[in-house]
């Protein structure tokens, strides 16, 4: 195997006693990481237990306060990026930083653009992107504007940028968040094929399924300390899941099995909350009917690009529909904009948390307080005593780490900003919360804290519409789910002990044609599916 030629070789990367230390808290304390080439190296941990610290100390973004870090068997300063570039250490972040405005080609080879002369040979470089687009399995059209394609296509062509440089350490922070299982496979064909050529790879991810598939070895931080370092083949999942969050399996397990219970309690309301009648959007979603009462969690599920998040922003002002009318307790609603949708009781946290939720100049209090100041009105600011329980009640019940809200947002994990947007939209107290990927990127503890959270939500009388590519997390907290292929809804399938993954892929997966778009398929409490194969 790999890791075995890997162990006979000088590592790629010896980081040792790291640490660094924010205003408030320390993020990294002491901790050690040997990357060996040849080797997928997973680094494990809840959101908050410093991962992303260690990869920006790593990578350059962030000064270390003590500790060393050595390169290829020479002890090295890495001040800034260029640096982390010049040491063969190339990253994909999670989120992804490219330039939308720009082609494919200009994204892929951004700053090893082939030359004639002093200019640019456009042909060579959209040939040379071609190319490495086509290892990871790419077919697009390089001259394409990169904004006109999804998240996945876009987190694949930051990948293929990364290796054009061809390098020692490659550093993948939650590349497979944006992904469907088919891209997954070719991202990790890619993975083992660098790491054949002797390329030392770091792996993040929260899917453990794919950590211990790709993975050699993996290291476990928790609380910004090290917890150790094991072969990821004599680690058992129930011992990883333990190491990480600093308790048992049969306590998270509890956690899991309690949001199951509570969240299939149906509320059994004559009138809906939510009525949808036909309402769609040219070229986004066909036109759909949906109810959804008082109490009640709706799941959404399909593959990439089936209508998931084009549904819930048409039920939430964030786009405006060209058919249909929606109702609220009965009474014709327009929602021209999320402002007049919160106004009505309606919350909606972006699956795009980067460009549509957080705002990271603002401190935690600040940003929590936004949705709330802005339902009030610019004239009518939020008593500061006031706000300050409401930051607070909701940084506990969410478990916000640090638990400091003057801290800056963008000095969090990722997961932890994830929980300060939900806590946003639950200090305005709506009666319908729609979540677009609650829980991407957060940690397996954090995660089963939110399903918990929202089964809690729903047994106090909110409505949630949850939306998940993940369709073990969508069947484990909701009563019902709408399938959606091609942009239309083609069946509801109401959650029970006979519902599994299995039953809601040959939905999507059916091959018989999908209702007419001029005839939406009819939803609520008229049409189910009780289990079983459809």
């Amino acid at each position: 195997m790999s890791s075995t030629k890997a162990a006979t070789t000088t590592p790629a990367v010896e980081m040792s006693g790291i640490t660094i230390t924010f205003p408030g808290v320390r993020a990294l304390d002491g901790v050690d990481l040997t990357l060996r080439p040849g080797e997928v190296h997973a680094l494990m941990g809840e959101n908050g237990a410093g991962k992303s610290t260690l990869i920006k100390a790593l990578t350059g973004v962030h000064t270390v306060d003590s500790g060393r870090i050595v390169v290829g068997g020479e002890e090295v300063r890495i001040g800034g990026p260029s640096d982390a570039q010049a040491a063969g250490i190339r990253t994909v972040y999670q989120e992804v930083n490219l330039c939308g405005n720009l082609s494919v080609a200009e994204n892929v080879m951004l700053g090893h653009e082939p030359r004639k002369g002093p200019f640019i040979d456009r042909r060579a470089m959209r040939r040379e992107a071609a190319r490495y687009l086509a290892r990871l399995g790419v077919d697009i059209d390089p001259v394409s504007s990169l904004s006109a394609h999804s998240i996945a296509v876009q987190q694949l062509c930051a990948i293929a940028r990364a290796t054009v440089v061809d390098p020692k350490v490659l550093v993948l922070d939650e590349p497979t968040s944006s992904l469907q299982r088919a891209e997954v496979e070719q991202l990790f064909d890619v993975v083992r094929g660098l790491r054949d050529s002797g390329v030392a790879v770091l792996f993040v991810s929260h899917f453990l399924d794919q950590v211990y598939e790709i993975s050699d070895r993996m290291t476990v931080l928790r609380n910004g300390r090290l917890v150790g370092t094991y072969l990821t083949a004599d680690l058992p999942r129930l011992e990883l899941v333990s190491q990480m969050i600093g308790r048992s399996g049969d306590e998270l397990a509890g956690l899991e099995e309690g949001a199951r219970a509570r969240a299939r309690v149906a509320h059994d309301d004559d009138v809906p909350l939510v009525t949808a009648v036909g309402l769609g959007k040219d070229g986004r979603i066909e036109p759909f009917d949906l109810e959804m009462f008082p109490g009640e969690v709706v799941g959404l599920a399909g593959l990439l690009g089936s209508g998931r998040t084009e549904l819930a922003r048409l039920l939430t002002g964030a786009d405006t529909p060209d058919t249909g009318s929606l109702s609220l307790d009965g009474s014709p609603v327009r929602l021209t904009d999320p402002l007049t949708a919160l106004r009505a009781g309606i919350a909606f946290a972006s699956e795009d948390r980067k460009k549509e939720g957080i705002i990271g100049d603002l401190t935690v209090r600040e940003n929590i307080a936004l949705a709330v100041q802005a339902v009030r009105g610019v004239w009518r600011p939020v008593p500061r005593r006031e706000l300050d329980e409401l930051v607070e009640r909701y940084m506990a019940a969410l478990g916000v780490h640090p638990a400091d809200p003057d801290m800056l947002v963008r000095n969090l994990s990722g997961g932890n900003q994830q929980k300060v947007l939900l806590a946003r939209w639950l200090a305005t107290s709506p009666r319908l919360l729609v979540l677009d990927e609650p829980t991407r990127g957060i940690d397996v503890g954090a995660k089963a804290e939110i399903q918990k959270l929202v089964a809690d939500l729903a047994a106090d009388g909110m409505a949630v519409l949850f939306v998940s590519s993940e369709l073990e997390e969508v069947l484990r907290v909701s009563q019902r789910v709408e399938v959606l292929r091609d942009r239309v809804i083609v069946e509801q399938i109401v959650n029970g002990p006979d519902v599994t993954p299995a039953t809601v892929l040959a939905s999507i997966a059916r091959e018989t044609p999908g209702p007419s778009p001029a005839t939406p398929v009819p939803t609520g409490r008229a049409r189910q599916n009780h289990g079983g194969t459809p």
